[in-house]
């Protein structure tokens, strides 16, 4: 690939980079490599990249910040796009209680497969 599709090779090549970046446990390092990657990305030549390396720059410190804690949206939305999903679903329910309802079955945890019973 690296001699039939430079452009593609060197796209692939910044991504990888990029993912590695965010796997640092060090604020410190993860900066280094962000700011070697965001100089990489803007003299790439590859409009895509060019553009996320201005949105790496811009969105620094949250990148950083995810870095250092772990942490992030993506639970909340999983939940969201889940109840996307379920409203659109609900879209001929009379009421917006009956939406609110079915989305607390379904994103509630509620357990419903009761024990059958058994007979004697």
């Amino acid at each position: 690939m690296a001699r039939t599709n430079q452009r593609l090779y060197r796209a692939y090549l910044l991504k990888e980079s990029l993912a590695q970046g965010l796997d640092y446990r060090q604020k410190w390092r993860a900066e280094q490599h962000l700011d070697s990657w965001a100089q990489w990305a803007s003299h790439s030549k590859l409009k895509p990249f060019v553009k996320l390396s201005r949105t790496v720059r811009t969105f620094k410190q949250g990148i950083l910040a995810y870095v250092s804690t772990g942490l992030s949206n993506g639970l909340v939305e999983g939940l969201n796009n889940k109840i996307r999903l379920i409203t659109r679903r609900a879209f001929g329910f009379h009421s917006a209680q009956a939406l609110m309802a079915m989305i607390h079955l379904c994103c509630g945890g509620i357990s419903l497969a009761p024990p059958l019973p058994v007979l004697a």
